[in-house]
């Protein structure tokens, strides 16, 4: 196969000639035959002035050129989409698969032999690996960092589980303009990714025990040295990837990704993380058993004491020895001759682990966070095909709880009602939102974190029992069941809930359900109508027609290899 400027070749009929004019203009950069001659090195480009997660991007990409020209090769950065979770409409989750299309056919339609992909916020790194999977070039993946810990009248605070329970106590009547204004500076004092266990320091621990990140890449700050440092090695595992592999098809097998799954469960870890990687998973072929994920979950225990299951942030888990020294933890539960971009085995990034004596942010397996994983899948006649609770976030007394519901049917309905003083809704009662999944928000928003009702909240309830089909923050806490599918607006059953329907959770059961007689349902069906019209044109109706429910990652239906074993 060509390789390096001769690889991948424009289409003029004439393959000598296409070289020589690719050479021409190539030179017109001040590019040597001799560089030339060495393996290409693509590094995306995800730098935004709509990202602040993303501002040390070109910092990062200066220090991967560094490493790929140790290493001999030829570094080449491109751009692509960039996605920020509070900047992005309807949701940055709407725009992942374009992103992941975007990656793909960059990677396809240029000359490079290996990627280094650096991602960090929220859906960044999840199209990658999907684009990575699909056009199965060797990459390795950079994280680009989680921030450091803002303060506030001597208490740490961190983006975002402290922005929902501060917001929380402002809309509680427990905190005043000016306080929460003074918050609002200080929640992400620095670039780079939250600093608590939200969605993107999830995908990036998953992505290091994947074995697609450099072992202990995952944790280190984004403002600090080491952060440059893992950057340069990144660019030269990259040259030696495109010498040598292994390719993404041969890192991200079954195995690698029960092992990823072990550790979402360990620490934890965001919600999202699922869909995401069923949605990797997906393009290989390999599909995800929600029922051997709830099995996982219900051995392996929380270790890592991170908000928002914890106390601590990802800065204070990087120097207790970072995610090495957690997979050091799981060994028994960890498969650990699945192989690495490194070239060596899982194995080898548990043997050179930092042991730090005395650190308590990585818990021993006799001294857990939690037992029964922090992650469980939920079964029953609202949740035909799954739905997802974040039970080490949750509230020990509300995962068994039985409570009338309350419905809103749309997000403008919720944010039109939830506060209205009239709106007849007790503590005990299950706040239940429809049509918020992938085809009915659009993009399947972070919505399931519905708000307490002001009222509640400035009666002191902290926490009630609420049920969607959308997402939450990984940042986020409290009793909430997501996902739930098939989705309210393509026929499912939580678009048949009426507010007064008893609904019942046993979490320990797995059950999540609508105490509504058969023949009801089947009336309330028969009389359903679809509440989302189809968008006329663009990206947004392919999405509309393409887009797979929760179960299945929420990738589009067309990018999925189905069948295919490795």
């Amino acid at each position: 196969m060509a390789l390096g400027m001769k690889k991948g070749l424009t289409s003029y009929g004439d393959a000598e000639f296409s070289l020589f004019l690719r050479k021409a203009f190539i030179k017109a950069m001040g590019f040597s035959d001799d560089a030339l001659a060495r393996p290409i090195i693509g590094i995306t480009d995800t730098a935004s002035d709509f990202n602040p997660c993303h501002g040390n991007v070109p910092a990062l990409i200066t220090a991967v050129k560094r490493g790929v020209m140790l290493e001999g090769g030829l570094p080449m950065a491109f751009p692509t989409i960039s996605i920020h979770e509070s900047f992005a409409h309807p949701t940055s989750m709407f725009l992942r698969n374009l992103m992941a299309l975007d990656t793909e056919e960059m990677l396809r339609a240029q000359p490079i032999d290996a990627a280094v992909l650096i991602g960090g916020c929220d859906k960044t790194i999840p199209a990658q690996l999907m684009a990575a999977a699909s056009v199965d070039l060797p990459a390795v993946v950079l994280p680009v960092g989680p921030m450091l810990v803002g303060h506030h009248r001597g208490e740490v605070l961190g983006a975002c589980t402290d922005c929902r329970r501060l917001w929380g106590r402002f809309r509680a009547g427990e905190m005043d303009a000016a306080e929460i204004e003074a918050v609002n500076s200080r929640l992400a004092p620095t670039f780079g990714t939250c600093m608590v266990m939200g969605t993107a320091s999830t995908i990036a621990c998953m992505t290091e025990a994947l074995g697609m990140a450099l072992p202990g890449s995952a944790t280190i700050p984004a403002t600090h040295a080491d952060r440059l440092r893992a950057a340069e090695e990144a660019g030269r595992a990259a040259v030696r990837l495109a010498q040598n592999g292994p390719r993404p098809s041969e890192v991200m097998t079954e195995a690698a990704f029960r092992n990823a799954f072990t550790v979402l469960q360990a620490i934890g870890g965001s919600t999202n993380a699922l869909i995401h990687a069923t949605a990797i998973a997906g393009r290989l072929g390999l599909p995800v058993d929600l029922e051997a994920f709830d099995r996982i979950g219900r051995e392996v225990p929380v270790l890592i004491d991170l908000k928002p299951s914890g106390q601590h942030y990802m800065e204070h888990f990087h120097w207790a020895g970072g995610v090495p020294a957690l997979l050091r933890e799981l060994a028994p539960f960890l498969e650990l001759e699945t192989q690495t971009v490194t070239g060596a085995p899982l194995r080898a990034a548990l043997d050179a682990a930092e042991i730090v004596p005395g650190q308590a942010v990585i818990r021993p397996r006799a001294n857990p966070i939690s037992v029964g994983g922090g992650l469980a899948v939920l079964r029953g006649n609202l949740a035909p095909r799954g739905a997802l609770l974040k039970r080490s976030a949750a509230t020990p007394s509300l995962l068994s709880h039985e409570g009338r519901a309350v419905v809103f049917t749309s997000l403008a309905d919720m944010e039109a009602r939830l506060d209205d003083p009239a709106l007849d809704v007790t503590p005990d009662d299950v706040l239940v939102l429809q049509n918020a999944g992938p085809v009915g928000a659009p993009g399947m928003p972070e919505a399931g974190y519905i708000p307490i009702p002001r009222k509640l909240a400035r009666a002191g309830v902290k926490d009630m029992l609420r049920l969607s089909d959308a997402r939450m923050s990984g940042t986020a806490f409290g009793t909430i069941v997501l996902h739930i599918t098939p989705e309210a607006a393509i026929g499912g059953p939580l678009g048949l809930v009426r507010t007064g329907d008893r609904i019942r959770l046993d979490a320990e059961a797995r059950r999540i359900d609508l105490l509504v007689d058969d023949a009801e349902l089947r009336s309330r069906q028969a009389a359903w109508t679809s509440p989302t019209p189809a968008p006329a044109r663009g990206y947004a109706w392919l999405y509309h027609h393409h887009v797979l429910q929760a179960d299945e990652g929420c990738d589009f239906d067309f990018c999925r290899e189905e069948g295919k074993k490795r």
